[in-house]
């Protein structure tokens, strides 16, 4: 069973992934902090910074024994299991307590082959377990994920910086458009357990900017934040609505003959 956690008004959970303080990603951290904490408690994760494991404690997953044997149980349900006999590792608790807070999620990081760093991944897989982020059914017992669950009611926005060119990560770059590479982490994370993601925040061309680049960048993140409660949702179809009805496909009626990624979000308006 999950438990619902309504995020608390005006406050902000900064997931930073990058190891060096005098970085691009650096900067950004501090200024983009420094404007989102003039209306809002803002907690910062800088996971390099705090020594975050990324990797799976095999002793919490079977009466926090190591070695013990796992059965037929997936992965999901010995963490949900952990989570409820409150056998997660204290770092584990402290970044859940953090994120059942904020009412927006920051997760910034740069583009590492074409993904964010393993740090991050392993973030998602210790922190977001079954129980706290997903696990419930819905009165017609439907699973309450994508767009429904445990923290559902929060917007994330993902600031990522690539060292290509708007082209060459664009919808028809030679690397994939990003959109596209960053599915998995905005649907398939993000959506998946009920937050809803804005439009991606990128730098381009990171490892190039110089020194005025470096100011503009910082200046662009800032004014975005400061203006971020105006912006308009980019919302996912949800589970629950019926869209997927059936297979967990698309429905045949909507949006036939289209196979993109694009056909997963709501249309505009």
């Amino acid at each position: 069973m999950t438990i619902a956690h309504p995020p608390t008004p005006g406050t902000a959970l900064w997931v930073h992934a990058h190891p060096s303080p005098s970085s691009l990603n650096g900067h950004l951290l501090r200024a983009g902090v420094r404007a989102l904490s003039a209306d809002r408690e803002v907690t910062v994760s800088d996971l390099y910074a705090q020594g975050f494991d990324p990797v799976l404690d095999p002793g919490t997953l079977i009466d926090g024994a190591p070695g013990s044997e796992a059965g037929p149980a997936g992965l999901a349900d010995l963490l949900g299991d952990a989570h409820a006999h409150d056998r997660l590792p204290a770092d584990v608790v402290r970044e859940q307590e953090a994120l059942a807070r904020a009412e927006l999620l920051v997760l910034q990081f740069p583009l590492w082959w074409y993904g964010p760093p393993a740090i991050l991944k392993g973030w998602f897989d210790r922190v977001l377990t079954a129980g706290f982020a997903f696990g419930d059914v819905d009165d017609r017992g439907v699973p309450r994920r994508y767009g429904d669950g445990g923290l559902s009611g929060r917007r994330a926005l993902v600031v990522v910086t690539a060292g290509e060119d708007a082209a060459s990560i664009g919808p028809r770059g030679v690397s994939g458009d990003l959109e596209s590479l960053l599915f998995p982490l905005t649907h398939g994370v993000l959506w998946y357990v009920g937050i809803e993601p804005l439009d991606l925040h990128v730098v381009h061309d990171a490892d190039a900017l110089g020194a005025d680049g470096l100011a503009r960048e910082v200046e662009r993140l800032m004014h975005r934040l400061r203006t971020l409660d105006d912006e308009p949702g980019r919302p996912y179809r949800r589970l629950r609505d019926g869209d997927y009805r059936g297979t967990r496909a698309l429905r045949e009626d909507l949006l036939p003959g289209r196979t993109d990624l694009g056909i997963h979000r709501l249309p505009a308006g």
